[in-house]
Order: structure tokens, then sequence, then C-alpha cells
């Protein structure tokens, strides 16, 4: 169970992150997360057994994100005072980066669990189309035709983002 502890205190900042990405509300990312790392340690000694823990806690980290979402009834993204989003503040922002970053956060929350979560390991992390199709269960083509649909409702919700969802993706292994 110590390494377990280890864990945990070397990656969960980085969890942490990308179940914010995931959920988009804070404290939603923390029960994700939570839970999440609950059901890993009840089966910790097979997991590390396997190899690297962390693709498999990924993987549940996902996973979990995409059931809470079915079974979740999906409420309106309300947009909220910058004062009252401390985790979107940094010294460095003006209030363009801000209002970019709570256009970006609204247009992510109306897209389907799949679709944000493919675009988040697609983008934030990125994996390329084989690892996302892996992570999630998929078949690459599900991953494309995801991808595809997202970003063409990004850019539908928020045209004036569309560059920031025109970047180039990540390089493909053959």
């Amino acid at each position: 169970m110590d390494d377990f502890e280890v864990f945990v205190r070397q990656r969960s900042a980085a969890l942490a992150r990308t179940a914010y990405l995931l959920t988009g509300d804070r404290h939603l990312a923390e029960d994700l997360l939570q839970d999440t790392l609950a059901r890993v340690a009840e089966r910790w000694w097979a997991v590390v057994r396997g190899g690297d823990p962390e693709p498999y806690v990924r993987r549940m980290l996902y996973t979990r994100a995409i059931d809470g979402w079915r079974h979740r009834r999906r409420h309106a993204a309300a947009t909220a005072a910058v004062a009252e989003r401390p985790e979107l503040q940094s010294p460095s922002d003006d209030a363009e980066i801000i209002a970019r970053r709570l256009v970006l956060r609204d247009a992510l929350a109306r897209l389907t669990p799949r679709q944000r979560a493919v675009l988040v390991l697609r983008f934030y992390e990125d994996h390329t189309e084989v690892q996302t199709a892996d992570l999630l269960g998929c078949s690459v083509n599900t991953v494309k035709s995801q991808t595809r649909h997202a970003l063409s409702r990004l850019r539908a919700v928020a045209p004036h983002l569309a560059e920031t969802f025109d970047r180039p993706s990540p390089v493909e292994t053959p």
C-alpha cells in the first residue's frame, strides 16, 4: 500500500487537472478523482502487477467520467464571474484570456461526454488517435468521428475561437 500512497502523492495533481477538464467543475473533478483512486486502491496489487499503473488509472478516470455523465442529469452551464472562479485566474491573465477560457469551458460543456473525453485525450494530453481509442475502449474510427463532430460543434457554438480548435493535432504513429 505504500507504493499506492507514493503514486497518489506524485501523480494526483496531474490526474486532478485531467479530471477537471473532463468534468468542467472543480468539485466534480475532486469527487471523480477520489472515487477513481478509491477503486484503484482496492485492486492496487493487480494494477501494479500489470506494469505502469498510470495508464490503468487514467483509463478508469475517463471511463468513470463518461459513466457519471450518463447517469447525471445535465444542467445548463451558467457563466460564472471570474471572481467566483479562482482556478481560472493567474497574475499574467488579462481579460481577453479569461473570457476565452470561459467561452471555451461553456462550449466544451455543450459536448457529449465521449466527445469531451476524446478532445481532452487528443488535444490536452496529446494522445494519438490509436492511443485515445485504446484508452476509451473504442475503435480508431470512433475517435476520428467523435473528434470531427466535437470540433464541428465547438466551431458552431464558439466561432470566434476557431483558431484554438484548428491547431495541428499530435503526430500519428503508423
